[in-house]
Order: C-alpha cells, then sequence, then structure tokens
C-alpha cells in the first residue's frame, strides 16, 4: 500500500487534483510577484519572496520552488502516468555546423538556441526538462500547465521556430531549428539510484514518438501529431499532412506540419 499511495500522491500533484496544492494556489495567487513556482505558484520575486522565503527556486531546477521538492521528495524517488504534452527542438545540421565553426562559435550559437528555447518554454507554462548537446525539451504538464497543454506546447515550438529564424537570432544569425510536439501518456516522476530527488523526466513511448517528429522536421518545420493537435483543438484544415514511422514502434504517427508560425 505504501508504495500506492506514493503513485497516488504523485499523481495528484501532477495532474493538479491534489486539494492541497489547489489551496496553497490559491493563497499564492494573492501574493507579488512574477517569476512564480510552476507547481504552487509561489513568487520569486518581490514583496512575495519576503513574505515566503522558504519557498524559493530549487537550485537543480529554479522554475520549481525548494518547498515543492521537499513536499515530493515524501512520497519517495517515482511518479506516475499522466497524460502529457512534449516539445522536442534540435539544430538541424549541427554536426557541420560544428565542423565549419570555431569551438567558440559553436557554442555561443547553442547558447542563443538554449536561451530563446528555454523563454518560449517557461513563456508557456512547460518545464524545461534538459538540454542534450543540439536539442532543447520541454515537458507541459497538467499540474504545472494546466488543462491546455497541448495547445501550449505548439505554441512554444511556434515562437521557438519564429525566433530561431530571425537574422539575430544568434551571433552567426538565424539559427536552423525543426522539432516536434507528441501529447499522449508518459511516466513523468524522477527516476535514479538515490531516494533523493535530482530532477523531473518523462519516460515512455510518448518520448520516443516526439524526440522521432524532431528529428524528421526540416528547419523551420514544427511537426505535430494528430493526437497532440486535436488535444489542441487546432484548426489543420489546409496543413501539409503525413504518416510517419517511428522506429521501434508498431504504430505509425500522423502528423500535420507548421512552418515558422509565429
Amino acid at each position: 500500500m505504501p508504495v500506492l499511495d506514493a503513485e497516488v500522491r504523485w499523481r495528484e500533484t501532477l495532474t493538479g487534483d491534489s486539494r492541497t496544492l489547489q489551496q496553497i494556489r490559491s493563497f499564492m495567487r494573492r501574493l507579488p510577484s512574477a517569476p512564480r513556482c510552476k507547481l504552487c505558484y509561489a513568487p520569486f520575486h518581490g514583496v512575495g519572496r519576503l513574505i515566503a522565503p522558504w519557498f524559493g527556486p530549487w537550485p537543480k531546477n529554479p522554475q520549481i520552488c525548494r518547498n515543492c521538492i521537499v513536499s515530493l521528495m515524501k512520497n519517495g524517488v517515482g511518479g506516475a502516468e499522466v497524460p502529457v504534452s512534449l516539445l522536442f527542438v534540435d539544430i538541424r545540421g549541427s554536426t557541420g555546423l560544428g565542423e565549419a565553426m570555431r569551438p567558440m562559435e559553436f557554442t555561443a550559437l547553442l547558447q542563443a538556441f538554449y536561451r530563446i528555447a528555454a523563454a518560449a518554454i517557461v513563456k508557456e507554462f512547460g518545464v524545461v526538462d534538459k538540454f542534450v548537446g543540439d536539442e532543447a525539451i520541454g515537458l507541459f504538464i497538467p499540474g504545472f500547465t494546466g488543462p491546455f497543454h497541448a495547445a501550449r506546447a505548439i505554441a512554444a515550438g511556434r515562437e521557438i521556430l519564429a525566433h530561431c529564424a530571425r537574422p539575430d537570432a544568434s551571433p552567426r544569425g538565424p539559427i536552423p531549428a525543426g522539432g516536434g510536439v507528441h501529447t499522449g501518456i508518459a511516466f513523468v516522476g524522477s527516476v535514479g539510484p538515490s531516494e533523493e530527488i535530482s530532477d523531473f523526466t518523462a519516460l515512455g513511448d510518448s518520448v520516443n514518438a516526439t524526440a522521432r517528429l524532431a528529428s524528421l522536421a526540416a528547419a523551420g518545420e514544427l511537426l505535430v501529431s494528430r493526437a497532440a493537435a486535436e488535444a489542441a483543438a487546432l484548426d489543420i484544415r489546409g496543413l501539409p499532412a503525413s504518416t510517419v514511422e517511428v522506429r521501434g514502434r508498431e504504430e505509425a504517427l500522423d502528423v500535420v506540419s507548421l512552418r515558422d508560425a509565429a
């Protein structure tokens, strides 16, 4: 039973159904000012931070407050299977770019890409999962993002590509980036050999499918799965549609293509 209880608590937190979390959010909304904890809405600046200093940003992921992490640690390392929308965006032809540029120049390009991606994901109430080489991963979890997580994931992807296409996107100019968005069930939580929560992540078929979509997208293109489009109530009339195979997955994915849409 303890394992089951922990999973239930994780699920209530990740879906936003926890009554305790809802009560804390109701109070925190009244305190200024942004930015806030993505989970409990505790303010990180202004008068609100002075009133509740123990809710300061968690050093390992400053989008979440220390108090929320302490609360989650009581559940132990784990998580739950919940609906989630995922966004993967990566730089096209990064290997060739790395060969053609000096290491410092390529590093500056990556840093510019990271800043653009992080700003867009945070703006749409997502959580920056990680940056892996030339790839940015955003999680849009109901308990953090709200019920319109699919629409917000798509909006974040569009904004990233729009900013990457600008002449001033990086010191070198535009950044050739493409991405994918998918909505489905994933295991969301914390995993690892220690009982201490180190960070959030998402695992499962939905994650692998999103990564595959991003790898297939051309520069300036956002491939959105039919599942994500339907969850976001996206009007797909007139949009290029196709079916793509996902390595290691029996079922193919129906997708629509969005290009350079701000």
